[in-house]
């Protein structure tokens, strides 16, 4: 079946995820690059969430969540009501493998990286009782995983520091009311986000209620749209586009053979409305 990057709030965060990555590199793009989110290396549905190519290959990069990155950059990111699993590690591991088979690359210069906002307990077990690997957290919501011939990290965003990784510590459905207030007083910020909106989509709307007690203690009378829209950041919502997008998602997973309440779940539409889809097939 085909992967739906949704969670069980029905926001799409991998879509997201790509701006997030961009901003985080910004002032190092002359090094480097987001290649593509959600490669497809194979026929079959088989798709690394995003890699960041290494454009200078001797270039010493000291952002942190950069450090051990070489050639060519493997990222797996799970939103924040995910975690990362022991499968996924081994699902994301064969995709590095499959990525040197298919394009020719060394194995010496591929690194993984995974992305989440937690701390993956049953992974580090793992790593440390059956791999034999050694986890340790060189900074704040960074651990690095020895022992493997791919240079390995997990990130927890919710650990970094928000000075040095605002974006992606952002990418979260818990910012507070100071996080946002930093956002929405930054022109400089607002300006950056702007130029991704699938970013700005996910942020706006995963951390609603933070936006409305920031309006709320700042005793405007204007709506939560309103403050957005004032601000540049348009999140106008428009529900015939989302209803129109969710039934053309709804249309795809239906002839992959989901069931109506899986679909339901995934996509907030009502039996109703899925069992009218299932009949115009």
């Amino acid at each position: 079946m085909e992967k739906i990057n949704t969670d069980r709030s029905g926001i799409a965060w991998h879509p997201g995820l790509e701006g997030v990555m961009e901003m985080e590199i910004d002032e190092l793009k002359v090094f480097l690059e987001v290649k593509a989110t959600e490669l497809q290396l194979t026929t079959e549905p088989l798709r690394i969430d995003c890699i960041i190519i290494k454009k200078v290959k001797n270039a010493v990069i000291t952002k942190k969540i950069f450090a051990i990155f070489k050639g060519v950059n493997i990222i797996e990111y799970k939103s924040p009501d995910d975690y990362i699993a022991v499968e996924d590690f081994y699902k994301v591991y064969a995709y590095a493998c499959l990525y040197i088979s298919l394009r020719r690359v060394p194995a010496t210069d591929i690194t993984i990286s995974f992305i989440n906002s937690r701390y993956p307990r049953e992974l580090f077990t793992h790593f440390q009782e059956i791999r034999g690997y050694k986890v340790e957290e060189k900074s704040p919501g960074i651990y690095i995983v020895s022992g493997d011939i791919f240079p390995i990290q997990v990130i927890n965003n919710r650990k970094l520091p928000l000075e040095e990784n605002f974006w992606l510590r952002s990418f979260d459905n818990r910012q507070s009311v100071d996080e946002v207030r930093w956002l929405l007083d930054d022109k400089e910020k607002q300006e950056k986000a702007k130029r991704y909106k699938a970013f700005l989509d996910v942020y706006t709307r995963a951390n609603a209620e933070s936006f409305k007690e920031v309006i709320k203690m700042s005793g405007s009378t204007l709506t939560f749209d309103q403050v957005l829209e004032d601000a540049g950041l348009t999140a106008k919502w428009e529900a015939k586009g989302e209803e129109k997008n969710a039934c053309e998602a709804a249309m795809r997973m239906l002839q992959k053979g989901y069931s109506h309440e899986e679909i339901s779940e995934l996509l907030a539409l009502s039996l109703e409305k899925i069992q009218e889809l299932s009949e115009s097939l």
